[in-house]
């Protein structure tokens, strides 16, 4: 029983942490930073490692009513002022109501002497001040260099290290310590990261002339959390960091389906469309179209009155606008009432997981339930197809867990298959569309096709894509003996199978018309035979009768020539005998 009170005891014991309000990063560490306890960030310089602990201490002030204490060895509090109004923090307010200290600490390297047992007892003095002034609770320290710049003995600096963290610790405080990164180390004297219970590392890199800045959790101790590297930005709102680890599929599958914006498309969809939250890809080369489709889904989405993200990575605002009004899309209409809003930028802008974290905050700030990317296909341009693989895989797992549908559009190339895709995602998509150019007689027109959508029973035919003044129209393609024809050519066999139609129905009606006069020619002649017969037959009933009344009339002068004679009975009976069988006298 005492060992099991133990395990319990153990296990009740959770480290506490103290949320840095830093979006991304709470996430990662599985709630923010190890509470009481000092973290050490270290990077290269411009990494961001002072804005990563200045907006630490004001998320604290600000949000978690933690007063806080900056002490910098290199900036002075009125340039912390002017550097971090920039952003939209004012530092002035919070000094102000007590929720923020600023010291700044002068060291000049002629000042500093290494006699016997080196101490910071003056500066922990001066830090412990500034704390109990406004009842800190956050506490930074920027940068650890500029304390031992002085020195060179190492085991001194460790000393004196573990000392700063172990008053850091007895103050109650969560502490940040910046550091600059060394050429081999994490940091320049390689000795910080082995006396902090938590180290971030912060990397700024540039590759083919993009750069790319990245966050990495080396240890925390007590504490499981994300080893992998995450991209993080810095912009007009500070600093956030974007989760990357790779998604359960765990996300719920709707059955609500939603229109693509072309009729004769729902059709071929099972009459209904795209499923909600699922992930549809386009493909074709360049001029086939896949643009317009993604304007029709947009334009659709937004007669319902929902909310549309467009990242373009090719053409601007304006020309997306003037472009698809050629084809009848007034898009500009949906951009006044906040239903569209378009994110323009060139891919090389910046790194491949910039693009990443700033898709995640435009995502995050509006809402949408529509997110087209067009196209997928430029992003190579910024890493390895791998890579892009790899970030479009997170991308598509975190829309489908909000339910979001995803757009993606890809160009091809017609050295390759067009049954593959540039970047090599067309199995994580739940829809795939091909639409192809068809050459034929000196002419290039589009085709349509359906290569797979996933839970619907869709139709396997080639349909003509047509871009008119009304839109994207989808005909059934014309199959001759020659295969499958369309433009000029189908126009040309069309108007020779309606003239051999006609001559049909010509040599039809001209058969009908012969065959009736025939037919009439025989009635006639029918009827002619039937009067000679009828003449016959009346002709020869009147030779019957005639020779009848001949019989009749011999009979009575053979009676009359007997009577004369006055013959026996017998005689007059044989007579009368012939008479009734018709036979005459001799």
């Amino acid at each position: 029983m005492a060992g099991k009170g133990k395990m319990m005891k153990v296990k009740n014991e959770v480290l506490l942490k103290c949320p840095t309000g830093i979006r991304g990063l709470d996430e990662i560490t599985g709630g923010g930073l190890p509470q009481g306890r000092p973290t050490l960030v270290c990077g290269g310089t411009g990494c961001g490692k002072t804005l990563f602990a200045m907006e630490f201490l004001l998320r604290g002030a600000l949000h978690h009513d933690e007063p806080g204490v900056f002490m910098s060895f290199e900036e002075k509090p009125d340039e912390l002022v002017q550097n971090y109004a920039s952003l939209g923090f004012n530092l002035k307010d919070l000094l102000a109501r007590h929720l923020l200290a600023l010291d700044y600490v002068h060291i000049e390297r002629s000042e500093i002497e290494e006699t016997g047992e080196y101490d910071l007892e003056g500066l922990f003095i001066r830090l412990g001040h500034a704390i109990d002034s406004v009842g800190a609770k956050r506490v930074v320290l920027d940068t650890v260099e500029a304390l031992f710049s002085g020195f060179s003995s190492e085991s001194i600096l460790r000393a004196e290290l573990r000392r700063l963290f172990r008053f850091l610790k007895a103050k109650g405080v969560t502490a940040i310590v910046t550091g600059e990164q060394g050429e081999r180390t994490l940091t320049r004297y390689g000795l910080e990261e082995y006396v902090a219970d938590c180290v971030i590392f912060l990397n700024h890199t540039v590759v083919e002339q993009v750069a790319t800045r990245r966050l990495r959790i080396i240890k925390y101790r007590g504490s499981s959390h994300g080893t992998n590297e995450y991209p993080f930005l810095i912009d007009e709102q500070g600093f956030s960091v974007m989760p990357i680890t790779s998604l359960g599929l765990d996300h719920r599958a709707s059955t609500e389906r939603v229109s693509t914006g072309i009729p004769r498309l729902d059709t071929m969809l099972g009459g209904k469309g795209y499923y909600r939250g699922s992930s549809i890809l386009v493909t074709g080369t360049a001029g086939t179209g896949k643009s317009s489709m993604a304007a029709h889904f947009v334009n659709a989405a937004c007669r319902r009155g929902e909310r549309c993200l467009y990242f373009a990575f090719e053409e601007s605002q304006s020309q997306i606008l003037r472009n698809m009004r050629s084809i009848g899309l007034d898009l500009e209409q949906w951009v006044e009432k906040g239903l569209l809003r378009f994110h323009t930028t060139r891919p090389t802008i910046y790194g491949l997981e910039m693009h990443l974290v700033t898709m995640h905050k435009a995502v995050e700030g509006f809402s949408p339930a529509i997110v087209v990317i067009d196209p997928i296909s430029n992003l190579v341009t910024t890493a390895t197809e791998s890579e892009v693989k790899s970030m479009l895989c997170r991308l598509v797992d975190y829309l489908k867990l909000k339910q979001i549908t995803a757009f993606c559009t890809d160009l091809t190339t017609t050295s390759a298959s067009l049954e593959r895709t540039e970047v090599g995602i067309s199995s994580l998509m739940d829809a795939w569309l091909l639409l192809q150019n068809i050459e034929s007689s000196g002419e290039r027109n589009r085709g349509l096709y359906i290569l797979k959508a996933r839970g619907i029973a869709h139709s396997n035919q080639v349909r003509e894509f047509l871009l008119t003044d009304q839109g994207v129209n989808l005909r059934d393609v014309y199959v001759g003996q020659g295969g499958v024809l369309t433009g000029a050519a189908r126009i040309a066999q069309e108007a020779k199978d309606r003239a051999s139609a006609i001559d049909r129905r010509q040599e039809t009606e001209r058969k009908q018309r012969e065959l009736e006069r025939r037919k009439k020619i025989v009635e006639a002649q029918i009827a002619s035979l039937q009067e000679e017969f009828e003449i016959e037959q009346e002709e020869l009933q009147r030779i019957v009768t005639h020779e009848k009344l001949n019989d009749e009339a011999l009979m009575r002068e053979s009676l009359e020539l007997a009577k004369a004679r006055q013959a026996d009975s017998v005689a007059s009976s044989a007579i009368n005998r012939k008479s009734s069988k018709g036979e005459g006298t001799q």
